[in-house]
């Protein structure tokens, strides 16, 4: 059965990894290390790269680090375009990926729900 994926998936792929490698050689903060490239999303013209990314660390970290990603956008776009053959190198868009919180969050629920005490059934009711 033959795979599916598109010119940009491939690209998208490629770039998850270089980037998370770039990040953690190359970005200039002591806590890069804790950064987790999750998803690379590349628009269908390649000019758009929106880079989700994971900070295990406190939220005020966490803002440093997005201005450093900021920041270091350039960089990096250059660092990447280096080792790929496109006319044109996408921009980066980086942006914080909430869903592992969310995922914190709702395990956290289950496990409250999960303690609370069962309700009897209703079966010696009229």
């Amino acid at each position: 059965m033959a795979r599916n994926f598109t010119r940009s998936d491939r690209i998208a792929q490629q770039l998850q990894r270089d980037v998370a490698e770039l990040i953690r050689a190359e970005l200039d903060h002591p806590k890069a290390s804790l950064i987790t490239v999750t998803d690379v999303e590349v628009t269908r013209d390649n000019s758009h790269a929106k880079i989700f990314y994971t900070f295990l660390g406190t939220p005020e970290d966490a803002q440093l680090i997005a201005a450093k990603l900021e920041q270091a956008k350039g960089f990096l776009r250059s660092e990447l375009a280096r080792g790929f053959k496109l006319f044109k190198m996408p921009e980066l868009h980086f942006l914080y990926d909430h869903s592992i919180d969310r995922g914190f969050k709702l395990d956290t629920l289950i496990s409250q729900a999960a303690a609370l005490p069962k309700a009897e059934d209703g079966e010696g009711e009229a």
